[in-house]
């Protein structure tokens, strides 16, 4: 278990430095490629209102538009728990999640880099749940890629920053 999460780990970071590598600048400036051009700033609002719905649907637990927020083969690495893979298995996580209530998420991105292929959102979040109504803040990072020409979550990682603790 822990081997797997160590190896899902690495190749994101393997991942990231790939594409940091790649001339790709973790700035809002544009990436031109032959042929046409590459607007990263145009896509980072892109992302930061699919960060928008994704984290409204949490709180009025519409799974149905989280599930269809990930792509097919998408990896989900959760906090203390084996990497979840596939938007079926992702469905039930969410479901767990959603039960609990949530009653409050935002997420503000932070860093942003990738291309045409790949977008890489980085960020901190906060999201307030459960009966106790715990606050919990932490980081996450999301890797987008296009299916059927829809930008959607290929791989996210999130953890908190400190011990959960109830909403005052």
């Amino acid at each position: 278990m822990k081997k797997s999460f160590v190896s899902l780990l690495a190749s994101i970071v393997v991942l990231s430095v790939a594409l940091v590598g790649s001339d790709l600048q973790a700035t809002s400036a544009p990436i031109a490629k032959a042929g046409g051009g590459f607007d990263l700033a145009a896509m980072r609002k892109v992302i930061e209102a699919n960060n928008r719905r994704f984290t409204l649907a949490h709180v009025k637990g519409d799974q149905a538009t989280i599930d269809a927020m990930f792509t097919l083969d998408a990896k989900c690495l959760p906090p203390g728990a084996d990497p979840v893979i596939g938007r079926a298995a992702i469905a039930k996580l969410t479901a767990e999640y959603l039960a609990g209530g949530v009653a409050e998420f935002r997420e503000e991105t932070t860093d942003f880099y990738g291309n045409e292929d790949l977008l890489i959102d980085q960020g901190n979040y906060v999201m307030v749940y459960g009966k106790e109504n715990t606050r919990e803040t932490g980081k996450y990072v999301n890797i987008w890629r296009k299916e059927e020409g829809v930008w959607k979550i290929y791989s996210n990682i999130w953890n908190t920053n400190a011990p959960e603790t109830p909403a005052k």
